[in-house]
């Protein structure tokens, strides 16, 4: 299963969920699939997006906020799961795609082979982690996953796709993309 094959997967089960999406490939997939002034798009910022939808779900409890990440963006900045079941924030959901490569810089292998990702975010203390590899297995958890309680976290195995970007950039500047997601929050 490809990003773009897995992302079609989870987004019929979207509501109005706030999504943040780890920067490269995995944000222009995204918006080509479904952009919306709830959705945030990292912009360069490798490994932050888990540390901004904490922000954003501790900052608005009531909503529930989807992290979308990869396996690169995780490795680098794995503080911030210990932070993420510290908080234990109970509207939080983190997804993680991982092909075992930075893609969108080349394909350069991670470690994500050798490190389960979702056994790290069990022992920092997420309240739920899991792993599916499969379309059939995605499908299956995908709409359990996003009822979840969290702070939850769902590794999605996936192939690294074909050379090359699977969307166009995203056309918002970050002072836009940041105002609109503040409008979409009220604040």
């Amino acid at each position: 299963m490809l990003l773009t094959d897995a992302l079609g997967l989870i987004a019929p089960h979207l509501r109005d969920e706030v999504c943040v999406h780890a920067n490269g490939y995995l944000s222009r997939a995204a918006f080509a699939l479904r952009d919306d002034e709830r959705c945030f798009y990292m912009i360069g910022s490798m490994g932050l997006a888990a540390s901004i939808g904490l922000g954003i779900a501790m900052a608005q409890p009531a909503r529930r906020v989807v992290v979308f990440d990869g396996d690169g963006n995780v490795l680098m900045n794995l503080g911030t799961l210990a932070t993420i079941a510290a908080v234990a924030p109970r509207n939080l959901l983190h997804l993680c795609f991982d092909n075992a490569a930075h893609a969108s810089t080349g394909g350069q292998p991670t470690i994500s082979d050798r490190v389960a990702l979702e056994q790290v975010a069990r022992a920092a203390g997420y309240r739920w982690a899991g792993r599916v590899e499969s379309p059939a297995e995605l499908a299956d958890e995908a709409p359990r996953f996003l009822a979840r309680e969290g702070p939850a976290f769902l590794l999605v195995r996936v192939a690294l796709g074909p050379p090359g970007p699977p969307g166009r950039r995203i056309p918002h500047p970050p002072e836009a993309m940041t105002a609109r997601l503040r409008r979409a929050l009220g604040s």
